[in-house]
């Protein structure tokens, strides 16, 4: 990797944008960065780091102190770096997250940390990624350098330089775990530990398990479960409560042996007296039944003549209901004659009435009442039709009156058109203005508006700029004040180093241990204190000053634009033609209410017009309408007038006649009805006596009043039947029961049911207590077995379980450095030990030369005092002594030369374990003014000597001997103002700014 080009603006100390091209340097090899303390030569560093991590070694965790302190508000703040990785060309341009001014108003608002990333291709620069995210993945991938490697390996930053040369076995582990990833090795020794102890609580959840299946075993079987149970005593009590209920089922096979055969023979009895009952039962019945027969006879014989008289007594009521039925129809009929008497002239009173006369009577008035039919209809209709004329007549002078009414309004509403359209047109001119009358009452109260802001805005103004000179006034004098305490400092400063000089000790400057002619300084002391608090208050003065500045311009810009939207104007004169402007305003909306009033009046005229004229064609013809209704009412009234009138026949109405008619033909009808049924009734009873005759013959029965006597109810005919039918049935199942082949040869007493009962109920008893021990004991085999076959898998598994949890607590302790493991050395530790040989083999190849043999790092991985971990440990081999000694030890220059021969050793294992980057750039930022003139030279040798294959390396120092012996620098300089500038030069005497 090489560094090439780095752009900073706004960055730390450095105010305006500078420029460095490290490709100057690639022909001198090695330059200085040089510049008084304080002066920005770290901060060049800091930029490349924050470049490409987003963060700097000395300020982690704190970007906001990145932007530099003498930026003003509109300054910009960035870092860009061009960089060269296997070839490829890299730019990476960054912004930290800083406070500017807003966009609008006053104040200020957060500005975002923005990142840009670019490749060079065929000459020109193409976009890779424009987020801060994107970007940090992508050069995590192009330079496959964590921040930690890049600044042990390339860039050797301020007070990490003889960090790891002298941190304790934890601080080195925890250097070496971020260098070489092997935080996965840390990861696998939690794993095994945790899987150590999983492992345990399974064996301690399998021997609790084991004790909980033993206590449940023991209570099956009734006994004391032991403290440690064996398989052995499972299968034991298993065994033995086989056993037992083998036995148990045995004695319950027996049992229900002996209570089946006890039973059957119980069954046996039982049957037997069941048929010895039947037969018994079956000789009761006969016996009562043979005693009823004398009487059933007797019944027999009433029965059979009732119901031949029933047979009978069907004719003999015929004849006495034909009899009773003519001496009505008689009756009737000399009823009708008399009432038919009454519709007979006195001439004819004493002609025969038969049923000739009497039909032929009726079929005459038959006649004469359908002649009548249609004169009645007309005779009802003369008040409906005179009523009709009347409504008619009325609906015809309703209709002329409307027929008026509608040509008067038709004649009307045209009339009222022509005003109305009068109107309309002079209340559109006065309308014809409204918008623009509109619009200048808006823009006259916009206008009023804004000169009241105006006037306002102008006396704050300038309270404003009185604020604004007072801020600047302040900011003058805090400035000189500054000024002035620079120049006291710069000349007080070497009196200053002076009076800390010490005979004997070495100069902090020039390392010298004599001091003849230090310098002094009569004046008032100026402590950096006091710099700092003058510069935080120009710093504050500044920001009143321009806050004042900010508000005075913002209220000028406000005040020109309010200005402008008052037009200028005065505001009396505004309020002026406001008033105005509104009252024409008013005339101009009351006409223009008038117009849309006037136009949809026009519009209800005109189609009432419509309306008026359809109405008045629709009234003349329904006016047509009703005068053809009325004529022709008048005209059915007249014909149905003389059809009834010629039809009443002396009558007062049509209508009266016609009921006389129908009362006659009523008695005529009811006559002949009379004399028709009194010769049906004397037909019937003569057929009715003949047929009753036959029937008392074949019945043998001598006349009606036998047939009288011998006649029973329904009731008593189906009483006396089931009294029959059952003594017949009962002897009949008597007799049919004794007969059975089964109810033979019976003993004659009763069989004793009691000593078979009391044996079937003693074998049921021992029977199911028999086989309840039985399944009791069957479900409590089968429990233990279950329990048994558990305990033997869980056993099983257990075993494998045991093995498995013995290999991984041994070897769980081992990766954490506990027994068996002898070098307490943990997994992770034993890894970075590896790490760690390599580093020192490469870093005494450089020792060994920069101190001529005599020092030689050593790896000591040996077992610390008090427990403490080991395998990290450095010593330092002294050959003058033949004796290793701690690294502390060593004094301020062999410490220097120790820390930089394993730095160099550790950038080469890295640079090795990231897969072979080519370090063509090396900055390193440490002192160099501890070392003594021979040391210094053999360190620079050694530096020197890393410029071989192209290779550029950066040193910030202010040592002479150092200024002096490397011509290309790199100058920071600080102006008056207090920013810092960079200043390049590659040979003694040519500087040139940036």
């Amino acid at each position: 990797m090489k560094i090439q080009q780095l752009t900073i603006a706004g960055f730390g100390p450095y105010k305006s944008e500078q420029h460095i091209d490290f490709e100057r340097f690639d022909d001198d090899g090695i330059f200085l960065i040089t510049g008084k303390t304080g002066a920005g030569k770290s901060s060049l560093l800091d930029a490349i780091c924050f470049a490409l991590y987003s963060s700097v070694p000395r300020y982690d965790g704190t970007q906001s102190r990145l932007r530099s302190d003498y930026c003003e508000p509109g300054d910009p703040t960035f870092v860009e770096l061009e960089f060269t990785v296997n070839g490829t060309s890299y730019r990476v341009r960054r912004s930290p997250e800083y406070d500017r001014p807003k966009a609008r108003g006053t104040g200020t608002t957060p500005q975002k940390a923005s990142a840009e990333l670019f490749q060079r291709k065929n000459g020109a620069w193409e976009g890779i990624a424009a987020r801060p995210v994107d970007v940090a993945n992508e050069l995590d991938t192009i330079l496959g350098l964590t921040k930690d490697q890049f600044l042990q390996v390339i860039l050797l930053a301020q007070n990490r330089f003889q960090q790891f040369l002298l941190a304790k076995n934890d601080e080195r582990q925890a250097v070496l775990r971020t260098l070489f990833g092997t935080k996965r090795f840390e990861q696998m020794e939690l794993a095994l530990v945790s899987r150590s102890k999983e492992l345990a609580a399974q064996l301690d959840s399998s021997a609790g398990s084991l004790r909980s299946h033993a206590a449940l075993a023991a209570g099956l079987v009734q006994q004391e479960a032991p403290g440690e149970p064996a398989l052995a005593w499972f299968d034991e009590i298993l065994s033995t409560l086989s056993a037992t209920h083998a036995t148990a089922a045995e004695a319950a096979t027996v049992a229900d042996a002996e209570f089946s055969t006890a039973d059957a023979e119980h069954r046996a009895l039982q049957d037997l007296r069941r048929r010895q009952l039947r037969r018994d039962s079956a000789r009761s019945t006969l016996e009562t039944f043979e005693a009823q027969a004398e009487s059933i006879d007797t019944d027999r014989e009433t029965l059979a003549r009732a119901r031949r008289a029933s047979s009978v007594w069907a004719h003999v009521a015929a004849r006495r209901g034909a009899e009773s039925a003519l001496e009505r129809a008689l009756q009737v009929e000399e009823d009708t004659v008399a009432a038919y008497r009454n519709f007979i002239d006195d001439t004819k009173a004493d002609v025969d009435i038969d049923a000739a006369t009497v039909n032929a009577t009726i079929d005459e008035l038959a006649r004469s009442l359908g002649t009548l039919e249609s004169v009645l209809g007309d005779e009802r209709s003369l008040p409906r039709l005179s009523a009709e004329v009347e409504r008619l007549a009325s609906v015809h002078t309703r209709r002329e009156r409307a027929v008026g009414d509608a040509a008067a309004r038709v004649t009307a509403l045209p009339l009222e058109l022509d005003a109305l359209l009068e109107e309309l047109s002079a209340a559109k001119v006065a309308a014809a203005g409204l918008a623009e009358a509109k619009a200048k009452v808006a823009r006259l109260e916009v206008a009023r508006s804004a000169a009241q802001r105006a006037a306002t805005l102008d006396r704050k103004l300038t309270e404003a700029r009185f604020t604004e000179k007072d801020a600047s006034a302040a900011h003058l004098a805090a400035a000189t004040r500054l000024d002035e305490l620079f120049s006291a400092r710069l000349n007080g400063h070497a009196a200053e180093l002076a009076r800390e000089l010490v005979a004997g000790s070495a100069c902090a400057v020039c390392g010298a241990t004599e001091h003849p002619n230090p310098a002094s300084w009569d004046g008032d002391e100026v402590t950096e204190a006091d710099i700092t608090a003058a510069r935080a208050l120009v710093l504050e003065r500044r920001a009143e000053l321009d806050e004042a500045t900010a508000t005075a311009q913002d209220l000028t810009t406000r005040l020109a634009a309010e200005q402008a939207r008052a037009e200028s104007k005065p505001l009396d004169e505004i309020d002026a033609e406001l008033a105005e402007a509104t009252l024409e305003l008013i005339d101009r909306e009351t006409a223009s209410e008038q117009v849309a009033a006037c136009e949809e009046r026009q519009t209800a005229l005109r189609a009432e017009l419509e309306t008026a004229r359809e109405t008045l064609t629709e009234a003349r013809n329904a006016l047509d309408s009703a005068a053809a209704d009325l004529a022709e009412a008048n005209i059915r009234l007249a014909e149905a007038t003389a059809r009834v009138t010629e039809h009443r026949a002396g009558f007062e109405s049509v209508t009266e006649r016609a009921r006389e008619l129908e009362h006659h033909l009523d008695a005529a009808r009811e006559l002949f009805d009379a004399i028709t049924v009194v010769e049906n009734r004397r037909a019937a009873l003569a057929a009715a006596a003949n047929t009753l005759t036959e029937q008392l013959a074949e019945s043998d029965f001598a006349d009606e009043s036998a047939v009288d006597g011998a006649r029973r109810g329904a009731a008593e005919i189906a009483s006396l039947d089931t009294r029959i039918r059952e003594f017949d049935n009962a002897v009949a199942s008597a007799r049919s029961t004794l007969a059975e082949p089964e109810l033979a040869d019976l003993p004659s007493g009763l069989v004793d049911l009691t000593p078979a009962e009391a044996l079937v109920a003693e074998t049921r008893a021992v029977r199911d207590a028999a086989l309840q021990t039985a399944s009791s004991l069957s479900e409590r085999v089968d429990q233990l077995t279950a329990i048994v076959q558990r305990v033997h898998a869980e056993q099983q598994a257990s075993a494998h379980l045991r093995e498995e949890y013995d290999e991984v607590r041994a070897l769980a302790s081992a990766v954490q450095g506990n027994e068996p493991n002898t070098k307490r050395m943990r997994l992770e530790t034993y890894v970075l030990a590896a790490q760690l040989e390599e580093i020192v083999t490469a870093a005494n190849a450089r020792l060994a030369t920069m101190t001529s043999g005599r020092y030689t790092l050593q790896h000591d991985d040996s077992v610390q005092y008090r427990n403490t971990r080991s395998g990290l440990g450095l010593a330092i081999l002294d050959e003058h002594t033949g004796r290793a000694r701690p690294t502390h030890s060593l004094s301020g220059g062999e410490t220097f030369l120790a820390s930089l021969a394993l730095a160099l050793g550790l950038a080469e294992v890295v640079t090795n374990q990231a897969g072979g980057i080519t370090l063509d750039t090396l900055f390193i930022d440490e002192g160099f003014g501890s070392l003594d003139g021979d040391t210094l030279e053999i360190a620079m040798s050694t530096l020197d000597s890393l410029r071989s294959g192209g290779r550029t390396i950066g040193l910030i120092s202010h040592v002479d001997a150092m200024k002096e012996q490397i011509p290309a620098k790199l100058r920071i300089e600080v102006t008056d103002s207090g920013a810092s500038r960079v200043a390049v030069n590659t040979t003694p005497q040519d500087f040139q700014l940036v």
